[in-house]
């Protein structure tokens, strides 16, 4: 009997490509992004056919504000309005909503909408869909440590208990497991500021697929290279 396969408990993505695929197929930017809904769609069902159970996307960086205005202004539209829409079809496949990042920035429209999101998925059992918004690995890191700057400063940490596990838990992504994979598509093999800290023995994987061309298979694709991976987390076997 052959041996079962290693499924990732938590893929993280991120969604590159869709301003380079507008300009290949003649469009605005704006419609690479909106290109890019269905590849979230195709993820969420291989993700949740293969038994994964924490899906991470890279939504919108801390960087992404310096974008032209309009470009940014149709991000933050498109996400509102998918937000609407698929939250419906979420709940009823049992995936639950959460967001990491820094949501002060966004608008109260914006914030409204995750939240009622958040709110109607918080039930979910099957999947977590975690979505980085307004996120980057060193504005997480920045936080998390001011946070612990300020338990120290006011007694209720010493610095000799500031671990690797005290960092941990006070960055955004302290509820969910570390990912065992990260995708990043169109090519490009750098993890341009995210999840810096929780990617350490993370296996990565670089299709040239442009991100609103990626679809199922390439999913399927992703987990099958997963499973070839010889994971060690530094140690000999």
């Amino acid at each position: 009997m052959s041996e079962p396969k290693r499924i990732p408990q938590h893929v993280a993505i991120i969604m590159d490509g869709n301003g380079r695929w507008a300009g290949l197929h003649g469009k605005e930017r704006y419609e690479g992004h909106a290109a890019g809904v269905e590849p979230v769609r195709a993820s969420l069902r291989a993700a949740v056919r293969w038994g994964v159970k924490y899906l991470t996307l890279y939504a919108f960086s801390t960087e992404n504000w310096g974008r032209p205005a309009a470009e940014v202004d149709a991000l933050m539209e498109l996400f509102c309005r998918s937000v609407v829409s698929e939250t419906p079809e979420l709940k009823r496949q049992g995936v639950r909503i959460a967001m990491i990042g820094d949501r002060s920035r966004f608008s109260e429209k914006v914030r409204h909408y995750l939240a009622e999101a958040e709110r109607e998925t918080a039930g979910g059992e099957r999947l977590t869909l975690i979505l980085a918004l307004n996120y980057s690995s060193r504005s997480e890191i920045t936080r998390a440590v001011q946070h612990l700057v300020r338990e120290a400063a006011e007694g209720r940490l010493q610095a000799d208990q500031i671990t690797e596990q005290t960092i941990a838990g006070a960055l955004d992504t302290a509820a969910y497991p570390d990912p065992d994979l990260i995708v990043r598509t169109s090519g490009e093999q750098r993890l341009s500021n995210f999840l810096l800290w929780q990617a350490s023995y993370a296996e990565l994987w670089f299709p040239e697929v442009l991100w609103p061309d990626f679809t199922e298979a390439d999913f399927d694709r992703a987990m099958e290279e997963y499973a070839r991976r010889d994971r060690r987390f530094g140690l000999v076997k």
